[in-house]
């Protein structure tokens, strides 16, 4: 299994290396039709992968689909595997929808200038995927070692989509937040952007502004991209334990997880003007924990009530209640103030 993890990592290293050192290496604004070929490309990719998640599983490829995959009791062949592989990767696709409502509202609060954005999101995602990568890890050790774990889950899935609904959204002041006020206490911070990157000497700053301090400073631009790791580290609590609630086959987890993430960029330059249009989407996805997490405390029944079928059921619930909430926000746009 060592060897498919590896060139599975290789070649999402590959894609990124293309990404920012050529297609990405000069700072720029992102457009809309720049924003949704990329969005469509890494969507494509995503799914083009799963042709290999079937025949992978349904032909055993390097051990594929010979472990008994925990949450059902049972091995994944072909037909299972891509459906616990696509159901995992709409999920996570849609809760990210959710993290391009926050990472907007960094960027708005910080200031951060539109054509260094995407170099703010590629390192953010980057380390994304690491900390997914050992909580991914650390969630399949715990639910082989212990099965109770997977109804902790369910339940904290139904909490999680309870308090999407209850809280209200509202202006946040994130100089309060405990990073950002440890970030400026403890680092020597610029006043000002140099450019796009995230560490300058500190004698490239004004006079006066650097406090006599030597050696180098941080810029606005580290102190979004610390807050965006930090909003994402906070949305894998969530995200996470939504595609145990399919699948405990780490291969499929980590998998659908990359590939959901890796478009975030994309998705969050295409979504970004828009973000206003969509007010309904927040309860489509609280629906959609509630669905996951009920489904993690009820699975047996749910199985033998749905059969056989009831992955691909799922899938098409879950697509059902986003589609309803993206059509309600259009139906129902907000009024203006």
């Amino acid at each position: 299994m060592i060897w498919i993890y590896s060139g599975f990592i290789g070649f999402i290293l590959l894609l990124l290396a293309l990404d920012l050192g050529v297609f990405h290496r000069k700072a720029h604004v992102v457009e809309m039709k720049e924003a949704l070929s990329w969005s469509a490309f890494w969507i494509l990719l995503g799914l083009a992968f799963s042709v290999f998640v079937y025949y992978g599983y349904e032909n055993r490829w390097m051990g594929l689909g010979t472990a008994v995959d925990a949450v059902d009791g049972g091995t994944n062949d072909g037909r299972e595997a891509l459906l616990k592989y696509l159901t995992g990767y709409v999920i996570e696709k849609s809760l990210s929808v959710d993290n391009v409502f926050v990472i907007a509202m960094i960027f708005g609060f910080f200031a951060v200038p539109a054509q260094y954005q995407h170099r703010v999101l590629f390192w953010g995602i980057l380390g994304a995927l690491v900390m997914r990568g050992v909580m991914i890890a650390a969630g399949a050790r715990l639910v082989a070692e212990f099965d109770w774990i997977l109804y902790f889950f369910g339940g904290f899935l139904i909490l999680t989509a309870v308090k999407m609904l209850t809280l209200k959204a509202g202006e946040t002041d994130l100089e309060k937040l405990v990073v950002i006020r440890l970030a400026r206490r403890f680092l020597p911070i610029s006043s000002r952007y140099h450019g796009q990157r995230f560490v300058v000497p500190a004698a490239a700053e004004p006079e006066g502004n650097a406090g006599g301090s030597r050696g180098w400073m941080f810029t606005p631009l580290a102190l979004s991209l610390l807050l965006v790791e930090t909003t994402d580290l906070v949305f894998a609590v969530d995200s996470i334990p939504a595609i145990f609630a399919i699948t405990a086959d780490p291969f499929l987890v980590f998998t659908s997880n990359v590939f959901a993430i890796l478009g975030l960029r994309a998705l969050y330059f295409a979504l970004a003007g828009m973000i206003g249009k969509f007010r309904y989407l927040k309860v489509s996805l609280a629906v959609v924990l509630m669905m996951v997490g009920g489904k993690m405390l009820a699975a047996p029944w749910l199985k033998s009530v749905f059969g056989k079928n009831f992955s691909l059921y799922l899938l098409a619930a879950i697509f059902l209640v986003l589609a309803a909430g993206i059509a309600v926000s259009l139906l129902r746009p907000a009024e203006r103030r």
